[in-house]
C-alpha cells in the first residue's frame, strides 16, 4: 500500500491500492448490525461524520438494509454512488452445498449486488481461506480458493467490481496464492491490534504490495472483552492526548499504513472514530507494540486451514 496522501485528519486520507484505486483509510464496519433501523442510524451518523467507506459481507445479512439506507441518505448529504466505497465479501454459507468455487462466486456476488441495489461493488473479498463443510486440512480448500479467485478476476475484468482481495489469509495462504495467480489481491483484511500484532504478515504484505486492513481494532470489545481497550498503556496514552482509547488504537494501525473499519452503533463513538487529527509518538507506538506479548486473538483462526 502506498503512503497516505497529505492531510491532517486520517479521516480525510485515502490509501492508493496496487491497481491505482484510492480507498478511504478509515471506514465503518457493520458486522452484527442487523436491523434496518440500526443500519439506517449508523449510515446516517457515519455519512454526516464524513465516512465514505462501508464494510459489509454476504454473511452479515444486512446488505439489503444498507442499500435502502444509501438510497435515502445519499441525497440527504448531496452525495452520489461514486462518492462512497462499498466492500462486501464472498459469503461463508454453511447451509449451501459449497460456498467457494467457479459457480459459487458469481451467484454470491450477484446476490450481494442485488441486495445492495447497486450496479457495481468497490471491493469484493474472499472472506475466509477455508470452505464450509470441507475439513480444514483438506487439499480441497486450496483448489476451491483458486477457483474462487479466478471467478473474482472475471468479475473484475467485466468491470462489475473495482478491486478484489482476500480476508483472513496467512503468509502461507498468500505465498501459495502468489505462486499460482498473476492478479495480486489489493487487500488482506485481517484481525490486527496490539494484542495480535501480526508484524511478519504486515511486512510480507507490504513486500508484495498488498494492503492490510484491520478488523477487531479494539481487540475483543465487540464480544464484551475490554481487556485491550482498558489496558493501562492504552488509557495512559489516550489521557495524554485527551483522546479515547479507540482513537489511540486506530492511530496505532493507521500510522503503519493499515486501513481500519471500526464498528460502532453509538453516534458519539462513530464521530470520534473518524476524528484522528493527532499522531502517536515513536515511544507511544513502541509501547503499544510491546503489548503483543499478550497474543490474544478474538476472531476467526485461519492458521489451521490448509
Amino acid at each position: 500500500m502506498a503512503m497516505a496522501l497529505p492531510a491532517t485528519n486520517f479521516g480525510n486520507i485515502k490509501f492508493a491500492l496496487n491497481n491505482g484505486v484510492e480507498m478511504p483509510a478509515v471506514g465503518i464496519g457493520t458486522y452484527r448490525v442487523r436491523t434496518a433501523e440500526e443500519i439506517y442510524k449508523v449510515v446516517d451518523t457515519a455519512l454526516g461524520a464524513g465516512y465514505r467507506l462501508f464494510d459489509t459481507a454476504g454473511v452479515y445479512g444486512n446488505e439489503v438494509f444498507l442499500g435502502q439506507a444509501f438510497r435515502t441518505l445519499l441525497p440527504k448529504y448531496q452525495l452520489d454512488r461514486e462518492d462512497i466505497f462499498i466492500t462486501s465479501k464472498l459469503a461463508i454459507n454453511a447451509s449451501a452445498p459449497i460456498d467457494h468455487g467457479t459457480m459459487a462466486v458469481p451467484k454470491a456476488f450477484n446476490k450481494s449486488l442485488n441486495n445492495l441495489g447497486m450496479e457495481y461493488i468497490d471491493m469484493y473479498l474472499i472472506h475466509f481461506p477455508g470452505a464450509a463443510k470441507v475439513n480444514n486440512q483438506s487439499v480441497q480448500n486450496a483448489l476451491l480458493r483458486a477457483e474462487s479467485w479466478r471467478a473474482m478476476v472475471k468479475l473484475y475484468d467485466e468491470g462489475r467490481v473495482n478491486t478484489i482481495g482476500v480476508s483472513n489469509y496467512t503468509i502461507s495462504h498468500l505465498s501459495e496464492f502468489l505462486e499460482n495467480h498473476s492478479n495480486i489481491p489489493v487487500i488482506n483484511q485481517v484481525e490486527f491490534h496490539p494484542f495480535f500484532n501480526q508484524t511478519e504478515l504486515l511486512e510480507f504484505c507490504k513486500s508484495q504490495f498488498i494492503g492490510v486492513q484491520a478488523y477487531c481494532s479494539f481487540g475483543g470489545l465487540s464480544i464484551g472483552c475490554s481487556e485491550l481497550f482498558n489496558n493501562a498503556v492504552v488509557t495512559k496514552i489516550a489521557a495524554k492526548h485527551e483522546a479515547s482509547p479507540a482513537q489511540v488504537l486506530l492511530l496505532w494501525a493507521l500510522q503503519q499504513d493499515i486501513s481500519v473499519i471500526p464498528k460502532s452503533t453509538n453516534p458519539k463513538h462513530i464521530k470520534e472514530n473518524i476524528q484522528l487529527d493527532f499522531r502517536l509518538t515513536n515511544e507511544e507506538m513502541k509501547a503499544l507494540n510491546n503489548l503483543s506479548r499478550h497474543k490474544n486473538k478474538y476472531a476467526w483462526d485461519s492458521s489451521n486451514v490448509r
